[in-house]
């Protein structure tokens, strides 16, 4: 059998560990499709060296020339679709992106490998398999007694990018129940780990705090998310490709629910302990509350229950160990922080939380 995947959006953050992992795992080849927009990098992938188990194309899942080609050339058994815009404040200040990457991008996608899978003989059919990749956000925000989201939570978008996440999920439905493209589709909690592109919570408060700048919490801090490490993830998805049910969707979570608050001092506890300030004070005074986001969803949570009693998959970290895990890996790796915290990266953040009355240079 053919062991070649093609993986899109495969130099992102969670992309890329999915893909460092499969190949040191020695699963197969690797064609990795990415555009490389601001939060992929190639620097994600460094590692792997020359290894030809990878092969990476740098190309647009929009581009179906490309897409044909690549899908005829390497024959691969399955695709994993990680190719996404995927940061709620860029969304609101620039949506049209949004619905280009993730709604048009991935019904281009479906379409070449619709064309590529029916050219397929029986038996590899059958075996073949497209894995979409998507978030909890598509099923909107919970009240804090409210129960956590199962694959069967009705969908209630409440950002440009969650809704135009919820329209690529409701596009790869379709696409198995029209046409029989055997499809599975991943929903999982907010990630954390290696690679994290250092405008989401986590990384952006450990580079901030190194670098004795304002930690920017929206609002009072308690919104609630439910967090999973990256390797956790990648492991999901490699189980639920290996033994998921064509056609079905499964939550991925971490069982680990904390408010941003309890997650920011938590970080600044233990870089207090691993890189401490040099006037000995703490990173927490570093704290700062700025405006909330726009339409801000209150509460995540996910339901991990089918994926564990289906398919036998628990997170193996707690929130404990992999947060220390994220801050070592991020104070070893100061080169690539550096790499990616420059240009557009810098400009961007600039003016997102100068707009709400925080200076971040």
């Amino acid at each position: 059998m053919n062991k070649t995947i093609l993986v899109t959006g495969g130099a992102g953050f969670i992309g890329s560990n999915f893909v460092l992992a499969w190949v040191k795992q020695g699963l197969g080849n690797v064609i990795n499709l990415d555009k490389l927009t601001y939060a992929g990098n190639l620097d994600n992938l460094v590692s792997l060296g020359r290894d030809a188990r990878h092969v990476f194309v740098h190309g647009d899942i929009g581009d179906r020339h490309l897409l044909d080609k690549l899908l005829a050339e390497h024959q691969p058994y399955a695709v994993v679709n990680f190719a996404a815009e995927s940061h709620v404040d860029r969304s609101i200040h620039g949506p049209q992106d949004f619905i280009q990457t993730n709604v048009v991008g991935t019904f281009h996608l479906l379409e070449a490998v619709r064309g590529y899978w029916n050219g397929l003989d029986t038996e590899h059919k059958k075996t073949f398999r497209f894995l979409h990749v998507s978030t909890d956000e598509v099923y909107g925000s919970l009240a804090k007694d409210d129960p956590a989201f199962t694959e069967t939570t009705q969908y209630a978008p409440n950002s440009p990018y969650s809704a135009s996440k919820a329209a690529s999920d409701h596009l790869v439905r379709a696409y198995h129940h029209t046409y029989g493209l055997p499809t599975l589709t991943t929903n999982c909690s907010n990630n954390y780990g290696p690679h994290h592109f250092p405008e989401k919570l986590i990384p952006l408060v450990i580079h901030n705090a190194l670098n004795g700048k304002p930690l920017p919490i929206y609002g009072n801090g308690q919104q609630i998310r439910d967090w999973l490490y990256v390797e956790d993830h990648c492991a999901a998805i490699r189980r639920v490709l290996e033994a998921g049910k064509a056609g079905e969707v499964y939550n991925i979570g971490g069982w680990n629910e904390k408010p941003n608050i309890e997650v920011v001092r938590t970080l600044c506890r233990l870089l207090d302990r691993k890189k401490p300030r040099a006037d000995g004070h703490s990173y927490a005074e570093q704290i700062t509350f700025v405006e909330d986001r726009l339409g801000h969803d209150q509460r995540y949570a996910i339901d991990a229950t089918k994926i564990s009693r289906e398919l036998g998959w628990k997170p193996v970290e707690t929130f404990e160990t992999g947060i220390e895990k994220t801050v070592d890996w991020f104070l070893q790796n100061q080169d690539w922080v550096n790499n990616v915290t420059s240009g557009e990266y810098r400009n961007w953040v600039q003016t997102h939380y100068t707009e709400r009355g925080e200076e971040m240079a």
